[in-house]
Order: C-alpha cells, then structure tokens, then sequence
C-alpha cells in the first residue's frame, strides 16, 4: 500500500472521469514519481506546483564523474518534444527518440504498452509550458 500526502496540482485541462488519464496521473505522480526531476524547485529546494511537469535542471549531480549525465530534465506536460510513438519507447524500452539509450539520472522503465499509452494521455492532458 503507498502511504503519502496528495498531490496538489494546478488545475489543467483534464478530461473528468477518464480511466485512463486517471491510470496515468497515478502511475507519474505515485509510482514512477516524475515530478521529483521533471518539475522546477523553488529557492527553499520544493517542487514549484505552478510549474509542475515543466522540466527543470537536474537537482543533483553523481558521486563520480559521468559521461553522459543529462543535467536537465526536459518538459513533459503537453509531451512538447516527444511523439506519442517516442514517449512510449522511453518508457517501454528505455530509449531515447534519436535511437540511443536514456541518460542517467533516468530511470529505465519497463512499463507494459497500455501503462505507457496512459502517461502519455496524462501528460497529454497537461498544459504546456508557455
């Protein structure tokens, strides 16, 4: 069972009652937890919830030297960079759109093709960043 507080969103043009939004709200803000490096941090380091989604710097830095550390997190409300097709591969597969595999901190995913179709109608659902 997951225990935590809810999550305050601003309110975003969302379909009311739609499964599968619902599914994907759940599984980027409760499971996969998106929001901790794909949301700008205010000056005392907490998610900016007016931004939410908006992509951000990455917040922390590897112990060792690493090559290919993607330093910042890009947008996902609105899914502005990506195809459905692409988002999709990041999270099925764990590649990137250009074919090679995500950078760390990234997490690779593993999700099912239905999981996956419903982040996608989530965060299609999301404003985008003006």
């Amino acid at each position: 069972m997951l225990v935590g507080c809810a999550i305050a969103i601003p309110a975003q043009k969302q379909p009311a009652g739609n499964a599968q939004v619902e599914r994907g709200r759940y599984l980027v803000e409760q499971v996969a937890m998106c929001g901790e490096c794909h949301t700008p941090r205010n000056s005392q380091g907490e998610l900016d919830r007016s931004r939410w989604l908006q992509g951000a710097p990455t917040w922390f830095a590897p112990v060792h030297p690493t090559t290919d550390w993607a330093y910042a997190a890009p947008a996902l409300a609105g899914l502005p960079s990506f195809s459905d097709a692409d988002m999709a591969m990041v999270l099925e597969k764990g590649w990137q759109p250009n074919g090679r595999p995500i950078r760390p901190p990234m997490h690779v995913y593993r999700m099912t093709h239905e999981d996956a179709q419903a982040i996608v109608a989530y965060l299609r659902s999301l404003r985008p960043s003006m």
